[in-house]
């Protein structure tokens, strides 16, 4: 019979495996940030410009699959949660796309 310390070495292998721990890592670090967050301080209104360079962040993460990181970039700087079309932040920062990757 498996003993206790065992079954929560399996237990927290198996959720690393399937990314649930990392999941929840990142929540419970955004969670702590929102409560320790000040909410009197209104967070200065997101420009154009800062727009494109969080998306352009977010884009960098999502390629890269750092989606912890950027779940918590998207709460802390006001983000849309749905991503800007592709094609059009690639007109706005006059980028283009390699063929081959889909990277800008």
């Amino acid at each position: 019979m498996a003993t206790v310390a065992e079954l929560k070495a399996v237990l927290k292998d198996t959720l690393e495996k399937r990314g649930v721990l990392g999941l929840l890592k990142a929540r419970i670090r955004a969670e702590v940030f929102s409560a320790l967050d000040d909410e009197s301080e209104p967070r200065p209104p997101l420009s154009h410009e800062n727009l494109l360079i969080n998306e352009l962040i977010r884009e960098y993460l999502e390629f890269n699959k750092y989606k912890y990181t950027a779940s918590v970039l998207i709460s802390e700087s006001g983000q849309p949660l749905v991503p800007l079309d592709r094609q059009f932040l690639i007109r706005e920062l006059n980028a283009f796309e390699e063929s081959k990757d889909n990277t800008m």
